[in-house]
């Protein structure tokens, strides 16, 4: 799997190492790239404003977003490419629209003044988010959750579960507010 990595410091004068918080974000199913989905925009947004507050110097932004490709592998094209160039196009658009969804978090993230680390994995959320913190080893993990009633867990499934069942690291799940939450729940 190849990652796309990208990179925001702020300057720390404090000797302790920041606490290092994993978000995992992803984009919305409504609007699609750019958009972040309101679960991944919430729980971003609750972690700045619960966790790191005014402490920027204390913590370190690991955001994390898993592209999943489809199970033909044309992501909604209506034609086959013929030619090498043109999957490796393909390719190309993912790895892009992938930073321009982490763009939204790192620009708030420098803002701010807060450290971040930002890159795209592909696969299912499920793996690669457990994957993932084991190869960086956050202090944590920030997660959104959709609030999905029972009948729809079935058919979905849901990260934020799985993540607070098998993760090697504290799991914090955001559930959106009630507010936020589109006229069908499954959407994000």
């Amino acid at each position: 799997m190849a990652a796309t990595k990208v990179e925001s410091s702020s300057s720390s004068s404090s000797s302790a190492p920041p606490t290092r918080i994993m978000i995992a974000v992803n984009q919305s199913s409504l609007k699609g790239y750019p958009v972040p989905s309101i679960s991944s925009r919430g729980a971003f947004e609750w972690t700045l404003s619960k966790i790191v507050r005014d402490n920027v110097a204390g913590f370190r932004i690991l955001l994390l977003h898993v592209q999943v490709p489809d199970e033909d592998g044309f992501d909604d094209m209506d034609s086959i490419y013929a030619s090498p160039s043109d999957f490796k196009a393909m390719k190309r658009r993912d790895r892009i629209r992938g930073l321009h969804l982490l763009e939204y978090f790192v620009e708030h993230c420098h803002k701010i003044g807060v450290g971040c680390e930002a890159w795209v994995k592909k696969g299912d959320p499920k793996d690669v988010i457990l994957s993932e913190i084991k190869r960086v080893h956050p202090d944590f993990l920030v997660v959104g959750k959709r609030g999905l009633g029972p009948f729809q867990k079935v058919f979905v499934g849901t990260v934020s579960e799985f993540c607070v069942k098998h993760a090697e690291c504290p799991v914090i799940s955001i559930q959106r507010k009630a507010e936020d939450a589109p006229q069908d729940p499954v959407d994000d």
